[in-house]
């Protein structure tokens, strides 16, 4: 996830650099450990571009992925989580299965942080249903199904602890 997030190419497609310079504050902020600071400017960003450029705008998707990235680090899975699914379904939507994948393992990895076994039992219900829909295309996810087998396994899991702390 860091690579694609902090990597040193310009976000969105050739010649789209409308948020280059505040990507950069971002991730120089994301460097420099203020993971705070990120996060709020990460927010901002997200809400003003939203508003300039349309919410599913190439560069603005980019930056959600750098927001939800961010909430990890921050210790926020539950928020990297909602993002990194949320922008799951949207690239779907569009077609785009690779990137789809790719934010639903950075979900799943979110997930896995998730310890309160009840709450991670509600995400992974929407986690594993959209994985197995994209997993029945071809594509990325259906290249790698062991990966879709071990998040059900980890379900089977949560189902067990939480049937352990519930009684």
């Amino acid at each position: 996830m860091a690579e694609a997030v902090l990597g040193d190419e310009p976000p969105g497609t050739p010649g789209e650099t409308h948020l280059a310079e505040p990507m950069g504050r971002i991730n120089d902020a994301v460097r420099a450990g203020r993971i705070d600071t990120a996060a709020r400017l990460a927010g901002e960003t997200v809400t003003e571009a939203s508003q300039t450029l349309g919410p599913e705008h190439p560069e603005v998707l980019k930056l959600r992925e750098l927001s939800a990235y961010i909430a990890y680090l921050g210790d926020e899975p539950l928020h990297a989580f909602r993002l990194s699914l949320d922008l799951a379904g949207i690239h779907r939507r569009a077609g785009d299965a690779e990137a789809a994948y790719g934010n639903v393992r950075s979900a799943a990895t979110a997930w896995r942080a998730v310890r309160d076994p009840l709450r991670g039992l509600e995400l992974g219900r929407g986690l594993i249903e959209l994985w197995t829909e994209l997993a029945a295309e071809d594509g990325p996810a259906a290249d790698e199904i062991e990966e879709l087998e071990s998040a059900r396994t980890r379900m089977s899991r949560l189902t067990d602890r939480a049937r352990a702390q519930h009684g």
